[in-house]
Parts: C-alpha cells; sequence; structure tokens
C-alpha cells in the first residue's frame, strides 16, 4: 500500500464528510469548458455547506485544502444558484496546481473534511492506488461521485436488501466467485423482474446494477464472515495487518472476476457465441474470444471474423497487458469500468489498435474528441452480432 494511498484512507475514515469520483477531461479543462475547479453533485453539498444552496442566490466561503500530505491550497467552495445555474465547484487552486494536466483525467479525486473551514485532498493516479481505495471502502466504480459511507453499505432498496440477508444466513463462508455473482444477478432480477430481454435491451445499464449488487452482497458476506474474528481483539499488531489483507486480497480478486462474469450473462443472452479464456499464442489466455478458440486456430476461418475482449475493472496502467493476448486479431477491445483516461493514453491505444468499451454512461467522462470511437458495452454486442449474422461458415 503505498504512502498517499495509506494516508487518504486513514483522512478519509476520520472525516466528517468525505467524497470521491473520477477527474474527466472537462475537470482539466481539456474539453474545451470554461467552468474552473472541481465539479461536486449536488447529492454531496454536505461535504462544502452546512446548509444547502438556494436557488437564487449565490454563496460561497474560503478553505484551505491540504494535498498529498505535501501542499496547502486557499481554496474556495461556491454554489451558482443565480440565472440558470443551480451547481457547486471547488475552484481556487493557485498557479501550477498539478492535478489539471491531461494525464490527470481518469485519476480518483478524494475530499475529506478535518473541520469547518481545513479539508485534506488526495489524487489517487494508478490503478493499484484505486483498486485499493476501492477495496478498502468497498466501493464500486459506479458509487464514486457521491458521499463515501464509511460505515457501513449505502442501503439498498428494500427488496435488495431482503433478498441479500436471507441469501447470506443460508452460508457459514464465502460463495465461490462465479457463485456470488450468479447471486447477486439472481437477487438483483427478481426484485426488478429483469428478463433476458431487458438484459438485451440496456445491457449497459443492467451490468452496473449487477456489480452494485454483487458489492452489497459481498459486503454482508463479510460482516458475518469476519465479524467473530474482529469482535475479539487481536494478540499483536501483525495479526491485525495479516487479517486486513486478507480482507483486501479477496475483495480485489473478486471484483475483477465478477466482471467477467457478468459479461458473459450478458454476451449469452445476447446469444453470441463465444469462449472465455481460450488459449491463443505463447498459452495466453483472452478473457473473451467470439465465437471460440478453434476458429481462431483455423487458419481457413476469416480474421476479421473473430474479436477479442478484455475485461478490466481500471485500466490505466493495465491496457497494454491485453495487446499480445490474440496475434491474429488486429483490433482489439477492451472492456472497463474506468472513468476517463487521458488523451496522450487514448492516442497510444489507437495506435495500438486497442479500442475502448465502457458502460453507456461513461463514455462522457473521456475527451470528446475519443467518445465517437469509444463502444458502449450495446454497441459491442451489436458488431460482435453482425459478424456472426453475416458470415456463412460460422460454424467451425
Amino acid at each position: 500500500m503505498s504512502e498517499i494511498l495509506n494516508s487518504a484512507i486513514v483522512k478519509v475514515q476520520n472525516a466528517k464528510y468525505a467524497f470521491c469520483r473520477f477527474i474527466t477531461a472537462n475537470d482539466t479543462g481539456k474539453n474545451g469548458s470554461h467552468q474552473a475547479g472541481f465539479y461536486i453533485p449536488k447529492c454531496a453539498a454536505a461535504l462544502l455547506f452546512d446548509t444547502p444552496g438556494v436557488k437564487g442566490e449565490n454563496k460561497d466561503k474560503m478553505v484551505k485544502v491540504k494535498w498529498q500530505d505535501d501542499f496547502t491550497t486557499d481554496s474556495r467552495f461556491i454554489y451558482y444558484g443565480q440565472g440558470t445555474r443551480n451547481e457547486y465547484r471547488i475552484t481556487r487552486f493557485g498557479k501550477g496546481f498539478p492535478f489539471f494536466e491531461e494525464d490527470n483525467v481518469g485519476d480518483l479525486l478524494i475530499i475529506a473534511q478535518q473541520s469547518e473551514d481545513y479539508y485534506y485532498g488526495f489524487v489517487l493516479q494508478t490503478d493499484q492506488d484505486i483498486d485499493d481505495f476501492f477495496a478498502y471502502f468497498n466501493l464500486s466504480p459506479e458509487k464514486t461521485n457521491q458521499l463515501i459511507d464509511v460505515t457501513q453499505a449505502s442501503t439498498p432498496e428494500k427488496q435488495l436488501e431482503i433478498g441479500i440477508q436471507e441469501l447470506v444466513a443460508l452460508y457459514a463462508d464465502f460463495p465461490e466467485t462465479r457463485q456470488m455473482a450468479q447471486f447477486a444477478r439472481d437477487i438483483y432480477n427478481k426484485a426488478h423482474h429483469i428478463t433476458d430481454v431487458h438484459i438485451c435491451k440496456s445491457p449497459d445499464e443492467q451490468l452496473l446494477k449487477w456489480i452494485d449488487t454483487e458489492y452489497s452482497l459481498f459486503r454482508s458476506f463479510e460482516e458475518k464472515v469476519y465479524a467473530p474474528i474482529y469482535s475479539v481483539p487481536f494478540s499483536n499488531c501483525q495479526e491485525l495487518v495479516k487479517f486486513s489483507n486478507i480482507i483486501l486480497n479477496r475483495r480485489k480478486s473478486r471484483a475483477g472476476k465478477s466482471l467477467e462474469h457478468h459479461l458473459a450473462t450478458i454476451f449469452t443472452a445476447a446469444q453470441l457465441e463465444y469462449e472465455e479464456q481460450a488459449v491463443t499464442e505463447d498459452n495466453k489466455k483472452p478473457d473473451f474470444l467470439f465465437p471460440n478458440g478453434k476458429a481462431y486456430h483455423n487458419m481457413l476461418f476469416p480474421a476479421n471474423k473473430l474479436v477479442f475482449l478484455g475485461a478490466k475493472t481500471t485500466c490505466k496502467d493495465r491496457w497494454r497487458q491485453v495487446l499480445n493476448e490474440a496475434d491474429r486479431i488486429e483490433t482489439k477491445y477492451l472492456f472497463t469500468l474506468q472513468q476517463g483516461i487521458s488523451k496522450n493514453q487514448l492516442r497510444e491505444m489507437k495506435h495500438e489498435h486497442l479500442k475502448l468499451v465502457v458502460p453507456a454512461s461513461y463514455r462522457t467522462s473521456f475527451d470528446k474528441e475519443f467518445q465517437p470511437e469509444i463502444e458502449t458495452l450495446a454497441s459491442f454486442i451489436k458488431m460482435v452480432k453482425l459478424k456472426q449474422n453475416n458470415n456463412p461458415i460460422y460454424s467451425v
């Protein structure tokens, strides 16, 4: 765990209010936006002011924000309520503020309130730190851009909560990862009467709902399984650290695999032919090959009818890992829950013939120049289906 990450976790734990969100191109001004500073959604207004802003009036206050445990800015919290505006922002960071650069797009911004006019700010820049922060507070990427509940999970809808508690009561230990993902889908689908028709109609939305439900389900299992352990004092610091690492590692390993399981369910509902972990060159195992490994190794099968898809919850650092996993396929696709990546990295991806696939609601967090080239899950499925339906020799 990096020093910055460790400090961010401690400050959030002890904060009156804490907030996190991915930095977007709009924040850095790289989308041509003239709005200065970080936008804060209305649901997190308590982070800035004791009382909400009143439409028709502006209000502000000056605060000190200590960034990365290193330097302090005299910043301004402001609510714009006059005219057509109705928004909160943090402004005034001074010349040379280091986190408005192009490469900061996709970094995780964290703000933690220590007192009325003193705050801590952190920017996590690596996939590892971001994943570890999410794992520590059991956050899903869908639960950013709002206040962080450091004491317990945000309360799910009542039907989901009942379904989760009923399921957890049946088990003494964590289910296997694939089974956990299946349970989450079943609980959500039952509560919202979701069928394959709904899944095919709105795959992007359904995926995020499943992921969010699974985080709540997993949190409930943690409470049941770990409560008897942490309720008893640890004999020494080393035992406490060991126990903490067990929790964090389980959270991280589950998150990545569950994403693949949910995607597979959507591909099955869409009646796509695919294979998970098919073996390619040098014993590489791509997350998904369409239609399958047999077609991939059949040199008579047209290469332009093959599709590769990797799946990574975050990909700022890891996208290059998929480039050599299927040599026959020139253009590779990577599904991610990352919200925003710098233009420099997007240019590198384009140069390496890698295309991103993101949930539809996440696409606007990327630079406008590149948004048309980023696929949604729905458009990716449509593309694959078109290749499979138009291939007269698809069965091999």
